[in-house]
Parts: structure tokens; sequence; C-alpha cells
């Protein structure tokens, strides 16, 4: 009895310790809060590195996400795929730049990557084709189905390394939390959830709030807060105040304020050029493409070694008893290769003579068909063919004279033995 309860205090000892301390499996932890983006990299954007103004950033992320918004709405995607791709967007050019990645194709693989995180996937082409219809119609051109040429390989391409990229950038935390059901329930607490016209306005402003940075600044619910607060103030409906309705989720009245500014900006902006836009993108990367050859030349140059030293100085006589030796194995291998070839030619010739008149025939057969290739030969009749394979069977597998007696013998054999009897 004793041992057995020992065995089972050892048990309950281990489990314990097991549960105690589990076995990490990764460093790597993916939550939430690694959505919203700390002020450091905010504030210095990699496009202002690269040259690129603060207002044609932002009228460049107003474009990006009005593109996708169209081409969700093309496309059919529901209003949480669209959103998904429009966050993405932004949290992407936080770590890259304008510059260097242009903004179209960001936008296309933005639209599939979303597409099929929210379960509702596209594919690559209708995107394209989505794309091209949007530009069309933008510049007032006469709207033509895209040719599957190889500008379009090339574009689908670059769609899917972008797809990749993004990926790899956001280092695949790629779940977006919206606010369109936290508006729904605060809405509810609040017992507004039946009236439709202020419902209606707090998501389009949600929507709106999309263009801006504030996805990556805040958390769904300042968001959410925030865009009750600015149609209850749009539609002068009084909300309480004492206490303040919005302590209840955690939401300090700074906040609002300041993601109300950030939405309302949009509506103040006048809508950007795209023209304009592309070719101070273009100028700016033709800079830096020119800098970066530079740059390569610099460091191909400092790598190289001075003219003015000649390769002769530079060797030991070590070296040139070694290169003489390898210039004389060369040669004699060269002189050998050479008087070899001949006695090759003369084997060939040797074993010509031993063939049979078969294989001569057979040769010259082929010689006249090279020559009259053009021209097509009769088909021999059917008889004539069976003599062939016969023939060239029995050329080909040659049997001994003593050997074909023993089991069919000959009539000079038959008549010797005769003679022996008698």
């Amino acid at each position: 009895m004793k041992l057995l309860s020992m065995g089972s205090q050892k048990l309950e000892n281990n489990n314990v310790s097991s549960k105690a301390t589990p076995k990490p499996y990764g460093k790597i932890v993916l939550s939430l809060t690694n959505c919203l983006l700390p002020d450091e990299k905010l504030s210095p954007t990699p496009s202002k590195v690269d040259g690129l103004d603060s207002d044609t950033e932002t009228d460049l992320r107003i474009l990006g996400c009005e593109l996708i918004q169209t081409a969700g709405i093309l496309l059919k995607l529901p209003q949480v795929a669209m959103a998904t791709g429009q966050v993405l967007f932004q949290r992407f050019y936080y770590s890259k730049s304008f510059v260097r990645h242009p903004m179209e194709t960001t936008a296309m693989g933005c639209v599939c990557l979303a597409s099929k995180i929210e379960e509702a996937p596209r594919r690559i082409r209708d995107v394209i084709n989505v794309f091209h219809h949007i530009r069309q119609v933008k510049n007032q051109k006469t709207i033509q189905p895209m040719i599957l040429d190889q500008h379009y390989i090339a574009l689908k391409t670059q769609v899917i390394k972008a797809e990749r990229r993004v990926l790899k950038e956001l280092g695949f935390c790629v779940h977006v939390k919206h606010p369109h059901k936290i508006i729904v329930m605060y809405l509810q607490v609040l017992g507004y959830e039946k009236h439709q016209s202020l419902m209606q306005l707090s998501w389009n402003y949600m929507n709106d709030a999309l263009r801006s940075d504030v996805f990556v600044r805040y958390d769904p619910e300042t968001v959410a807060c925030a865009c009750i607060y600015l149609s209850a103030r749009r539609l002068k409906i009084s909300l309480p105040k004492a206490p303040s309705w919005f302590s209840l989720f955690h939401v300090t009245q700074t906040q609002i304020e300041d993601v109300c500014r950030r939405i309302l900006r949009l509506y103040v902006r006048s809508k950007p050029n795209s023209e304009e836009l592309e070719k101070k993108v273009e100028e700016l990367r033709r800079e830096y493409q020119e800098a970066r050859q530079r740059a390569r030349g610099i460091l191909s140059g400092n790598n190289t070694p001075n003219s003015g030293a000649s390769p002769i100085n530079n060797t030991s006589p070590k070296n040139n008893h070694s290169d003489k030796r390898r210039s004389e194995s060369r040669s004699r291998s060269r002189s050998r290769s050479r008087s070899r070839t001949p006695s090759k030619h003369k084997r060939s010739k040797k074993h010509s003579r031993g063939r049979s008149r078969s294989n001569d025939r057979r040769n010259k057969k082929s010689h006249k068909s090279r020559r009259n290739s053009y021209t097509p030969s009769p088909s021999p009749p059917p008889h004539k063919r069976r003599e062939k394979t016969r023939y060239r069977s029995r050329s080909r597998t040659p049997v001994r004279a003593s050997s074909y007696d023993k089991y069919y013998p000959s009539s000079d054999s038959k008549k010797s033995r005769a003679k022996h009897r008698h």
C-alpha cells in the first residue's frame, strides 16, 4: 500500500510540474495590439525619407483607398473585405515608400489578399480587369477589354509579388477588427438601435475614416465612439453627459476629438489628381534609381584593382613555373587529341570492310531515301515485305553450321551417312 501511495504521489507531482512549465514553441506573439503603430513609425514615414511631401502622401493614400473601394463594389465584395483591404494598404505604406513601390499594384494585391481573408476570393484576372476599367473611366477613354499579352502577364506577376510583399511586411498578422458590429452594439446600449438615420450616418463616417490613418492609431472601439459622437452632433441628438456615455466603453474625450478632426479633414481636402501625383512619384523614382546606380558604380570602382599596376610584376616566380606547366600540359593534351582522330577513322574503315553485303545494301537504300526524301516512295506489296523481314533477321543473327546441322541436317550430311552404312 505504501508503494502504491508513493507512486501516485510521484505521478501527481509530475502532472503539476508539466502544467506549471509549458514548452515554449515560438517567440512570435500575434495579437490585435500589434496592429497599432507607435509614434516612432508614424511621424517619419519612409516616403518622407525618400523626399515625398506629406500632402502628396496623404493624397496617394486617399486615392489608393478609393480605388480599393470602387474595385470592391464592382467585384461585388462584402464591405468587410473592402475595409480589410484599405487597412492593409494603410499599414503597408507605413513600412514601405510610395516611391519604391507603385500604389496601384499594391492596391490590387491588397484587394486579392482581403478577399481571401474574408472568405470571398476573387481571381487576379478579374481584379486586373476591374482596375483597367476604372482607369479608362477616369481618363474618359473608350472602354475596351484588356488584351492578354506580355504586358498582362507582367502585371499579373507584379500583383502576385505585391500580395506576398504585403504579407511579409505585416508579418502575416493580417487580422483586422472592424467597428461595424461595435457601432450596432453601442447604439443598442444607448437605446438608439431603432434610429436608422443615426446608425446609417455613423456607419458612413466609419467607412470614410478608412481613407485616413485612424485605424492605425486607435482601437476600433474609439473609432466607433467617435463616429457615433459625430453623427449625434450632426443630427442634434442629445446623449448622456453626466457621466459621459463614452466612459462606459473606456474611451476619453481627447481621443474622440482627435479621431473626429482626422475624419473631418477628408471632407475639406480637394479631390486628388492622379496624373499629377503619378508625375511627382515618377520624378522621385528616377532620382532614387540614379542615386542607386551611382552608389553601385562607386562600390564597383573601389573593388577594382589599380590600372597602373601591371599583372606581371605581381606574379611570383613560382606562379610563372606553374603557368608554364599548365600551358605545356594543355599543348600535350591538344596534340594527343589531334593525333588520335585519324586512327579512329582508320578503325572505322577496317570495320566497314568486314561488314556484310546486307548492311551495304541498307546503307545504299538509306542514301537513296535521303536524296529522295521529298518524293514519297511507293509502298511495296505485302509478300515482299515479309521476305525482307526474314532476310534481315537471318543476317542479324548468323548461326554456325555445326550447331545448325544438329537440329536440321543438310542433304550432304545425309548422303555421307548413307555411304558409311553401305
